[in-house]
């Protein structure tokens, strides 16, 4: 599934990132904690947070993500939404919370 498919299926909100919306989604993890995101999301996953600030973009980057949620109807900084641009990381954002989200994506992915 591509980001612009997922995107459209869930009715997520593209915020910033859109040269990114054909990148493929492997998968997908959930957290909060950037240390723990670092050290165990996988590559070419969509990643649904809270956070909103520019280093999850950095994380992001880091892993080679498809794309991140920012759930529970937050939304990112404008220094994030700059940095997603840059980066052609998709950015999209749920007003759900990430349980919900992820329930709702999990049976995508066998």
């Amino acid at each position: 599934m591509k980001v612009k498919e997922l995107a459209e299926k869930f009715d997520l909100k593209v915020v910033a990132g859109h040269r990114g919306l054909d990148r493929d989604v492997k998968g997908g993890y959930s957290g909060d904690l950037l240390s723990e995101i670092m050290g165990n999301a996988g590559l070419g996953c969509v990643w649904l947070t809270v956070q909103g600030h520019q280093n999850i973009v950095a994380v992001a980057v880091l892993r080679e993500m498809a794309a991140i949620v920012i759930t529970g109807g937050g939304s990112p900084s404008p220094e994030t939404i700059d940095k997603a641009d840059s980066e052609n990381i998709p950015l999209l954002t749920y007003k759900g919370s990430a349980f919900e989200l992820a329930g709702r994506i999990f049976p995508e992915f066998p």
